[in-house]
């Protein structure tokens, strides 16, 4: 499995099967696309047969890990919460489930199962390092650090994009291009990496394109990207497109595995003439994510070659006097762990760069040590909201100045992106006023404070910007920013979630704005609550995404609460006829309960029932004149709690 993990971290590896059986079962062929890493054809079959009478546990867990892989963590969340919820589950599942709940930014609920697992299977160093990083990220996230960070999206898309490095008017990144020519990876499904340029204007990333050039026109992934200060050599990684494969056997399937390597292109008229870097060896090993020392004389990469620390660690190689590179060196104790370290950039006598084998919010943390070669000390976390609950990676820092302030881009797969891997610009600045926003939680339904509610501060996109959970008294606080709206979400275990919207404003002195969230009670056979703005297109029955939004708070109910069954009932006015809405009710009520399933929630949980006009909330019946909005009201989804 280390393999596998290796693969996917250094975002690019491919994995083929050499031969495959004749006419393989259902279960067969999914267990073999997933052993290749074809996670976007595996995964569909899974969930046929996790939706099957006859389940196996095995399903679940295969579906839990491919989501993990796919860095997909709510859906992953949801899979392993059935896998460990149902007999006969392996340790793995378990584990999974904790690292699912930690890149969720869920750490409490992280920290409990962590320990299950090391009361259960015993404890380790890995667990240890994962306990310590949900205590940590519990504080940082409650405290977080004055960087603000902003979403590229004039170059970000719903697939993949990151590791901008600056360049000439601009920067140059790896990104996943829309499908056309450039072949399609069977892991996620989408093209394979190619090196974009992008111009800024006026502080904004703009007008993305792919590169022209020889060095993009590789078989498989092609990135992340180094330019050299004159910009006339390029260090590239990619994916090995030659025979030479890393051969392995796994459950009784042979696979080829196409490691990284790193190329390096020098500037020869209009085109670019290729190198390979002297320690490439993709018959045992992947090597790539090259950065340069200031002066250019030290080169640092990622490699899993023999001699490391364990996994992937950050290795380099001086300069010479004729000009070639030296053997590589591992950067030693204070950089790597056990774990996986990469993505390394360099600013004066600062490393950057990336792990997941030291105490982290989750996935790929952020680091900074000071020194050079393998000579470094002070290894520090870069705290929150650089990191994230989910992998943060491609550190580098475009502008400084006299004043402490910072400007540079980090990549980043956090709530709240355009989709998958974004890149981010970020700015450090110290504020001068200071705008608090205080607030309180409260059981709906009886007015009671409710303690120990996790509040999160959103973006208007839904990215995080803090996380805590409300004191004894029901009592939250935030530092909000002048000129910036915000979201302020509270969850808490058998309640239907509430939230409010903060408007921006722009204070000349110190301000406190006062919030109050309210949560619905779902904890008894009876309790009933309108999924409040579920709206269908007219006439249609489609889940549009802003009332999957509102479904998906369900699941997470329905989730953490594994014995509670429902009915998920649609309501319409009653304009047209009674048989059409009655027809119309059933079909949204149908779409709404298999979007729930789709999500990894048991059939068996919940019941669609659509009772079109025949339940009006108010005297908008046939022939009677009615407001707009009065027939809204009678145009609801409701949720009814048959079992707790």
């Amino acid at each position: 499995m280390r393999k596998i993990l290796l693969g996917l971290l250094l975002s690019g590896a491919l994995f083929n099967g050499v031969h495959a059986q004749e006419q393989p079962s259902l279960r067969k062929r999914a267990d073999d696309l997933f052993n290749r890493l074809e996670f976007s054809k595996a995964l569909p079959i899974y969930e046929r047969l996790a939706n099957a009478k006859k389940v196996k546990v095995g399903d679940f867990e295969k579906i839990g890990q491919g989501y993990l892989y796919l860095k997909q963590y709510e859906l992953a969340e949801n899979w392993y919460a059935r896998a460990i919820q149902t007999e006969g589950h392996s340790k793995d599942a378990l584990l999974g489930y904790a690292e699912a709940l930690k890149q969720n930014g869920k750490y409490a609920e992280a920290k409990v199962q962590f320990q299950n697992y090391s009361a259960r299977f015993g404890s380790s160093e890995k667990i240890q390092i994962e306990l310590a990083g949900c205590d940590s990220a519990t504080v940082w996230m409650a405290n977080p650090l004055n960087y603000k960070l902003k979403n590229e999206k004039g170059i970000n898309t719903d697939l993949s994009e990151f590791s901008a490095v600056p360049a000439s008017n601009g920067v140059l990144y790896a990104a996943e291009p829309k499908m056309g020519g450039s072949g399609r990876s069977a892991m996620t499904g989408q093209g394979y990496l190619k090196v974009f340029a992008a111009s800024r204007n006026d502080a904004n990333l703009e007008m993305p394109t792919i590169m022209a050039g020889s060095f993009n026109g590789a078989a498989y992934h092609v990135g992340p990207i180094l330019p050299n200060r004159n910009e006339d050599a390029l260090y590239v990684t990619r994916t090995y497109p030659g025979k030479d494969a890393e051969k392995f056997k796994a459950e009784g399937v042979r696979f080829k595995k196409q490691n990284l390597e790193l190329k390096i292109y020098k500037k020869n008229g209009n085109d670019w003439s290729e190198e390979d870097f002297a320690y490439n060896n993709v018959k045992e090993y992947s090597l790539g994510h090259a950065a340069l020392s200031d002066d250019e004389k030290t080169l640092y990469f990622a490699s899993d070659m023999p001699g490391g620390l364990g996994g992937v660690d950050i290795w380099f190689s001086t300069l010479q006097a004729d000009g070639s590179w030296g053997k590589p060196v591992n950067a030693g104790r204070e950089i790597n762990s056990a774990g996986d370290e990469m993505f390394p950039t360099v600013l004066g006598n600062k490393l950057f760069y990336s792990s997941n084998g030291f105490p982290g919010m989750g996935g790929l943390d952020l680091f900074v040590a000071e020194g050079s070669n393998g000579n470094f000390k002070g290894r520090k976390n870069l705290q929150y909201p650089l990191n994230s609950a989910s992998d943060d990676f491609s550190y580098v820092v475009a502008a400084t100045d006299a004043g402490s302030n910072v400007y540079g881009y980090v990549s980043s797969n956090r709530i709240g992106g355009v989709g998958s891997d974004d890149i981010y610009s970020f700015n450090y600045t110290k504020p001068k006023i200071k705008i608090i926003l205080n607030g309180f939680t409260y059981d709906k339904k009886t007015r009671a404070i409710l303690e120990d509610s996790r509040v999160s501060l959103l973006g208007v996109s839904g990215d995080i910007i803090a996380r805590k959970l409300s004191d004894g008294k029901g009592n939250f606080v935030f530092e909000l920013d002048a000129g910036t709206a915000y979201r302020v979400n509270a969850e808490h275990t058998g309640y239907m979630s509430d939230s409010t919207r903060v408007a921006a404003v722009y204070p000349q002195r110190d301000t406190v704005i006062n919030v109050a969230l309210y949560l619905q009670p779902m904890y008894k056979a009876g309790d009933k609550i309108v999924l409040e703005n579920i709206y269908y297109d007219f006439d249609k029955h489609n889940i549009r995404k802003d009332a999957a939004d509102i479904l998906d708070h369900l699941v997470r109910v329905m989730r953490d609460n594994p014995t509670m069954k429902v009915e998920l009932s649609s309501h319409t006015d009653s304009r047209g006829s009674d048989s059409y809405n009655m027809r119309l009710s059933q079909n949204r009520a149908t779409s709404a309960v298999e979007y729930v399933i789709s999500r990894g929630i048991s059939r068996d949980r919940i019941i669609a029932k659509g009772y079109g006009e025949t339940r009006l909330v108010n005297k908008c019946s046939n022939g009677v004149s009615c407001t707009p909005a009065e027939h809204q009201a009678n145009r609801r989804t409701e949720v009814e709690v048959l079992e707790f």
